[in-house]
C-alpha cells in the first residue's frame, strides 16, 4: 500500500514539478521590478544565469510527497520540514476535513489551505523554475497533501494498527523458526559434509613440499558452508526488518530507507572495487607470492636450525634470528613494490597518515631499535643461550629466554630478572656454562692460615675437603695456590672443577662445610687477616662439640 502511494506521488511530482521558492521570493519580487534597470546594469539574475537553488523533499511518514526549493535566508531543508510539520498537525486534528483543503489564488502566489489555515504557498518563481503554470502546480500540491492526510489518518486507525501488530508478531515467530531451522540445517549439512568428504580432502603439495595442508583446505570448505548459512540468515533478518518497519507509520521511513542504508555502502564498495580491480588482482597475486616465498624461506631456516642442512660455520642457533631478519627485509621490499598499487595511496589523506605513523615510530622506537640490534648482536656473538648460568652486572642466574628485546634470568632465589639487551651489550657478561661443558668450571675459595702451620699440611687438608665434597669432578684434579704472604697469615686458594654451574651455591656451601670440618679435625686454626696476638688455645671446634644442640648427627 505504502509503495503504491509512493509511486503515485512520484508520478504527480513528475507531472507538476515539486520545488518552490519561499516568502523571500515575494519580498524580493517588488524591489526586483522597481529596480529592474539597476539589476540589468548589475548583470543577469541567478535564474537567468542558470543557478538553480537546491531542493529538499517533503516527507510524511517516510513517503516523499514532493520537493521544494529555498533561498539562502530560508533553505530548502527548513522549508520542507515546516511543510511536513504542518501537514502532520492538520492530519492529527480531527476537526480538519479533507474537503476543507482548497487552493486560494492571489496576485503573485497560490496558497494551499486546510480549514482556512495555510499549509504551503506556491509562488510564480516556483512555477517558472518548473516550467508549469502556477495554478497547476498548486492543485498538484493540494492533491498530494490531501492523499497524505488521508493516508496518515487511515494508518493510525486502531484496527489497522492491531492488524499490523499481529502481522509483525507472526513475522517475528516466522523469523525465529527460520533461524532455528537455518542453525539446524547448518549443523546437519556440516556433519554430512564432514562424514562424506573430510577423509578425502588432501593437501596441495609439489613433490615433498606441502604448500597447503589438508586442515586448511577443510577449514575453507567449512567456512563456505558457514558463509552460505549466514547469508541466508542475514537476508531473512533484512526482509523481516523491512516488513515490520513498513507496517507502522512511525517507522515507515526507516523501512523505506533500509534498502538504501544496506545497498548504499555495498554499492559504494562495489564501485570502488570495480575501479581498483586491476590493482587488487595484482596485490592478491603479489601477497600470495610473498606468502609462499616466506614459507619456503622459513622451511629452509628450520632445516638449518634442526641441523639437517649445514652452511659451513653457520651455527644452528643463528637460524631463527636470521630468518626474522630475512623476513623483515622481504616484507620491507614487498611494501615498497606494493605501495603504488594500494587503493588511495596517492591521496593526501593516505600520505598524511603514513607521515604521522612514520614520525610516531621514529620518536618512540629509539630504545626499541637499540634493544633489537643488541639482541641480534648477542645472538651472532653467541654470548649465551637459554639454560646458561651467567652473571650480568650484579645479577647471577640461569637464562630463561634470550629474545630480541630483553633477556630473562632466573636467579638461585627463584627471582626473575628482566634485563634490556641494550644494557647487556654495554656490560660485562660472565658465562659460567660455556667452558664448563668442555673442561669444567673452576670453583675456588680462600682461607688464611698462620705461618706456624706447614704449607704442605694446609694444602693436604684443603685437598681432603675437596675430595669429601660430592658433585665435584675428580678429573681434572683439584689444586691449591698460595695467593699471598700476608703480614700475619698465608692465603691459600683451593680450586676445584665442576660441570654443573647451576649448582654453584650448593657446591660452595658443601665445600666450605668440609673445609671447616677438616681443619677442626686436625686442630688447625683458620685465621683472619689481622690479629694482635696468638690466643692461649687455638680457635678450633672440638669433635665432641660438632653436634651441640640443636644440631643433630646425620
Amino acid at each position: 500500500m505504502a509503495s503504491r502511494n509512493s509511486g503515485e506521488h512520484r508520478r504527480r511530482w513528475l507531472r507538476a514539478g515539486a520545488a518552490t521558492w519561499l516568502a523571500l521570493a515575494v519580498l524580493a519580487a517588488a524591489p526586483a521590478r522597481a529596480q529592474a534597470p539597476q539589476a540589468a546594469a548589475a548583470g543577469p539574475t541567478a535564474e537567468e544565469a542558470g543557478a538553480i537553488p537546491p531542493r529538499a523533499p517533503v516527507i510524511v511518514d517516510g513517503i516523499t510527497l514532493f520537493s521544494v526549493r529555498g533561498v539562502s535566508a530560508y533553505p530548502a531543508e527548513q522549508r520542507a520540514a515546516d511543510i511536513s510539520r504542518r501537514i502532520a498537525e492538520f492530519a492529527d486534528d480531527p476537526t480538519v476535513s479533507l474537503d476543507s483543503l482548497t487552493v486560494v489564488p492571489a496576485a503573485d502566489w497560490d496558497e494551499v489551505r486546510a480549514s482556512g489555515k495555510r499549509v504551503l504557498t506556491v509562488f510564480d518563481s516556483d512555477a517558472r523554475l518548473e516550467a508549469v503554470a502556477r495554478p497547476v502546480m498548486a492543485r498538484a500540491y493540494a492533491g498530494s497533501v490531501r492523499a497524505a492526510i488521508d493516508r496518515y489518518r487511515r494508518d493510525r486507525e486502531p484496527a489497522r494498527l492491531t492488524n499490523a501488530a499481529l502481522k509483525s508478531l507472526g513475522a517475528t515467530l516466522a523469523l525465529a523458526a527460520l533461524l532455528v531451522g537455518v542453525t539446524w540445517l547448518h549443523r546437519r549439512l556440516r556433519a554430512r559434509v564432514e562424514a562424506r568428504y573430510k577423509t578425502r580432502v588432501k593437501g596441495v603439495q609439489v613433490s615433498t613440499f606441502q604448500f597447503v595442508r589438508a586442515e586448511r583446505v577443510w577449514q575453507a570448505v567449512t567456512s563456505v558452508v558457514a558463509a552460505v548459512t549466514a547469508a541466508i540468515a542475514l537476508v531473512a533478518v533484512y526482509l523481516y526488518l523491512q516488513y515490520v518497519l513498513m507496517s507502522f507509520p512511525w517507522t515507515r521511513g526507516l523501512g523505506l530507507g533500509l534498502s538504501s542504508m544496506v545497498a548504499g555502502p555495498l554499492r559504494f564498495l562495489a564501485d570502488g572495487v570495480i575501479a581498483t580491480f586491476p590493482k587488487l588482482v595484482f596485490l592478491a597475486i603479489f601477497v600470495l607470492v610473498i606468502r609462499y616465498l616466506l614459507k619456503i624461506i622459513r622451511l629452509f631456516f628450520d632445516a638449518v636450525g634442526a641441523g639437517t642442512v649445514t652452511l659451513g660455520t653457520f651455527a644452528p642457533e643463528w637460524a631463527a634470528p636470521t630468518y626474522k631478519l630475512v623476513r623483515l627485509l622481504v616484507m620491507a621490499l614487498a611494501v615498497v613494490v606494493a605501495y603504488p598499487y594500494v587503493p588511495g595511496a596517492q591521496t593526501d589523506a593516505f600520505k598524511g597518515v603514513s607521515l604521522f605513523i612514520g614520525v610516531v615510530f621514529s620518536l618512540g622506537s629509539s630504545s626499541f631499535i637499540g634493544n633489537m640490534i643488541a639482541g641480534y648482536s648477542m645472538t651472532y656473538r653467541q654470548t649465551f643461550r637459554a639454560g646458561d648460568i651467567v652473571k650480568i652486572g650484579a645479577h647471577v642466574g640461569a637464562v630463561e629466554t634470550a629474545g630480541l628485546m630483553v633477556t630473562r634470568l632466573r636467579t638461585p632465589k627463584n627471582e626473575e630478572v628482566i634485563v634490556p639487551n641494550s644494557q647487556i651489550l654495554g656490560a660485562d657478561v660472565v658465562n659460567y656454562s660455556t667452558l664448563a661443558r668442555k673442561g669444567g668450571l673452576i670453583l675456588h675459595t680462600t682461607v688464611g692460615i698462620g705461618y706456624e702451620t706447614p704449607w704442605r699440611q694446609v694444602e693436604a687438608m684443603l685437598l681432603e675437603a675437596a675430595s669429601r665434597t660430592e658433585g665435584l669432578l675428580k678429573e681434572p684434579r683439584p689444586f691449591v695456590l698460595q695467593t699471598a704472604l700476608g703480614d700475619f697469615a698465608v692465603t691459600y686458594e683451593i680450586n676445584v672443577y665442576s660441570d654443573a654451574p647451576a649448582r654453584m651455591p650448593q657446591l660452595y656451601a658443601a665445600l666450605h662445610r668440609n673445609i671447616l670440618d677438616v681443619f677442626n679435625e686436625y686442630g688447625v686454626q683458620i685465621m683472619t687477616p689481622e690479629y694482635e696476638s696468638d690466643p692461649e688455645h687455638p680457635k678450633v671446634v672440638r669433635r665432641e662439640d660438632w653436634y651441640l644442640a640443636p644440631a643433630k648427627k646425620e
